[in-house]
């Protein structure tokens, strides 16, 4: 039952706000008039307001109406009778902590697993994971658990970047931090570079965009994934 798209990020070098990725989320939310937005990752520490007003333009674009859940005096009964979720990027820690003060973690799981198509972008992928722990964000505060809507089978790692080598920096690549996770944790970790993300339909799970995908997974050497690549199968 599960429609979801699992983004790395909202906005490309030289692209608009969602403008990469549009043309795609207008066929998938082809049916669908309302779009409730969870603003809580609040990047860079903008208002929930402002942020709402952001999804709206970029969605008019496709004839979609946005919504803020901050609008709404029962966050809890407005997931459930959603047309359809977005959850922007910002900070996980953030976005993760206001969703368990609104005791959201469980219903956003059981809406979108019965088939509320939901779009996510940065932070709003790293939930779809297991947990947490491979988000690139500061921990700026606490959330009561890192354990997240678990839609997929593995971590993500949004805006994942291959090293530089030209670049005189001394300090960890992202291959060497999801390397330090699999120290202490086993679940696979997804690198998500810019411009790409993962389709969920179903029982599937397919790679899109144009770039290839970094996998990790526990005691494996990483490897990479075509675009068009089924990377898996739910049960």
């Amino acid at each position: 039952m599960k429609n979801i798209i699992i983004a790395s990020t909202s906005t490309i070098h030289g692209s608009g706000y969602l403008e990469y990725i549009l043309n795609d989320l207008a066929l998938f939310f082809k049916d669908v008039k309302e779009i409730i937005f969870i603003p809580y990752a609040r990047p860079g520490g903008i208002s929930h307001d402002d942020y709402t007003k952001k999804a709206e333009d970029a969605f008019i674009k496709i004839g979609k109406t946005v919504k803020g859940l901050h609008t709404f005096e029962n966050p809890i009964e407005t997931i459930k009778k959603a047309d359809g979720i977005f959850v922007g990027g910002g900070n996980t820690f953030v976005l993760v902590n206001q969703l368990y003060k609104n005791n959201l973690i469980d219903v956003l799981k059981e809406t979108v697993s019965n088939g509320t198509p939901y779009l996510g972008t940065s932070a709003g992928s790293n939930i779809c994971g297991l947990t947490i722990k491979t988000s690139n964000d500061m921990p700026i505060i606490y959330p009561p658990s890192f354990n997240v809507l678990g839609l997929v089978p593995f971590n993500i790692n949004p805006h994942y970047l291959d090293p530089d080598v030209d670049s005189t920096h001394m300090g960890e690549t992202r291959e060497t931090r999801i390397k330090e996770f699999h120290s202490y944790n086993t679940p696979p970790v997804v690198g998500l570079r810019e411009g790409s993300w993962l389709y969920v339909k179903h029982n599937s799970i397919v790679l899109k965009g144009n770039l290839t995908a970094r996998i990790f997974e526990y005691n494996k050497t990483p490897y990479e994934v075509e675009a068009g690549t089924e990377l898996y199968t739910l049960n």
